[in-house]
């Protein structure tokens, strides 16, 4: 089993431009899913700012970043990042986020997504938001 924890950033509809700048600083692959790509378009202005997008280079750098809806608060200075933790299982993910709910706020219980056979969201008793997942390929 293994575990990987990546710093996930989140812009009001920079994301992409974020994106594509960490891209041409650190080369690798970059990603990105669109609010229309994966069907989930709460506001038609917000259909092509970024769902889900990520940077991975070949020399460890790793980063992952979307767009906030703007029907949820966002401030730059305040809830600029997550911590994303994603594993291979969903026995390994269940317990983190078992351990990690302890004394948290839920905001997205841990269940299956469109995305990804587990995805959960919470903050946890430190006031770190954490994405949690189980890894597969995007097949959109």
């Amino acid at each position: 089993m293994s575990v990987k924890s990546v710093t996930h950033l989140n812009f009001r509809g920079d994301a992409r431009a974020a994106l594509e700048f960490y891209h041409s600083v650190f080369g690798g692959h970059l990603a990105v899913v669109t609010y229309k790509d994966a069907g989930n378009v709460q506001d038609p202005a917000e259909a092509d700012q970024v769902m889900w997008g990520q940077v991975v280079a070949g020399n460890g750098f790793h980063v992952m970043a979307y767009d906030v809806p703007s029907r949820q608060p966002w401030d730059r200075g305040e809830n600029s990042f997550f911590l994303s933790l994603r594993g291979e299982t969903t026995e390994e993910i269940t317990a983190y986020w078992e351990k990690l709910s302890d004394g948290a706020v839920i905001a997205q219980p841990l269940e299956p997504a469109q995305w990804a056979p587990l995805y959960g969201m919470l903050t946890d008793r430190f006031g770190v938001v954490w994405v949690v997942d189980v890894a597969s390929e995007y097949t959109g």
